[in-house]
């Protein structure tokens, strides 16, 4: 299955390697967005130095659809990677998996300022394996699933520089009862339950800029506090999206997340991707 999986994402990948303009609409929408494969392959064959062949690929979406209308205006982001990678003899295995959703309403309050309010969803598509293990499930498709949403204040000087603070944020965390069994808890909720509620404060931002000709930084930024439980053990979500353009449909890319949530795992989860990209622009 897995093996199929791969054949279908990099011919779907080069089937759409072409680009398109972004989209403004004279009703006041802005689209723009990227479909992105990133591929690493090696090849070793009686190499003396030593080595191991292994085979992997990455797909990305990054989709932008904002709107803007007098003093309203909403920003909506999707974001989704999946990908495998095959070490010879070893079973192939997943090495990204995640959809995420990011919605923020803004009327103008004065200058800059917004009155605001937001929701973010964030779940996985694939079972996860104990990374010790390899064998026993912890996750799979919404399980689990995050919400967050709550009023605040957005400061916004464009869409690429932006930042939102929300002082009463709901979160709710679901997760299938399998993983909360015999004595088992997952992602903070507790053993014999599915779900998890928090109320807390949120703080976002976003801060996209070219440091060169055909070089973009993107930082995504996330913290989060729970009011009810330990609010001085803040929850940290930090992304870095680096593209290097090549040519129209070729660019090196460069991600690196950083996660901090006692709940899940006590210490930083981490997961970095590089590798050339074919793009289709959209």
């Amino acid at each position: 299955m897995n093996k199929i999986i791969f054949g279908l994402l990099l011919v779907t990948s080069f089937a759409f390697s072409q680009d398109t303009t972004a989209d403004v609409n004279q009703d006041g929408w802005k689209k723009s967005g990227t479909f992105s494969f990133i591929g690493n392959q090696a090849t070793f064959n009686n190499w003396l130095a030593g080595g191991q062949s292994s085979l992997s690929g990455n797909i990305l979406v990054n989709y932008d659809f904002n709107y803007k209308k007098g003093d309203w205006s909403l920003d909506n982001k999707i974001m989704a990677g999946y990908g495998i990678t095959k070490l010879k003899e070893a079973d192939i295995q997943k090495s990204d998996d995640r959809i995420e959703f990011n919605s923020l309403l803004g009327k103008k309050a004065s200058g800059l300022w917004f009155y605001s309010a937001f929701f973010n969803f964030k779940t996985q598509l694939d079972t996860g394996l104990d990374p010790d293990t390899q064998t026993v499930r912890i996750s799979h498709f919404f399980s689990p699933a995050f919400f967050q949403f709550g009023p605040g204040m957005m400061w916004k000087k464009s869409d690429n520089l932006k930042f939102n603070i929300a002082p009463l944020t709901s979160k709710l965390i679901i997760v299938h009862d399998e993983f909360t069994q015999g004595g088992l808890t997952s992602f903070g909720v507790e053993t014999g339950e599915t779900s998890r509620y928090e109320l807390g404060a949120s703080l976002s931002g976003y801060y996209k800029f070219n440091a060169m000709k055909n070089v973009s930084f993107e930082n995504i930024v996330s913290l989060y506090s729970n009011y009810l439980e330990d609010p001085q053990n803040v929850d940290l979500n930090y992304q870095l999206n680096v593209v290097m353009s090549i040519n129209k449909h070729l660019t090196t890319n460069l991600t690196f997340q950083t996660i901090y949530d006692d709940n899940a795992f006590r210490g930083f989860q981490t997961r970095q991707n590089i590798g050339l990209g074919v793009n289709y622009g959209f």
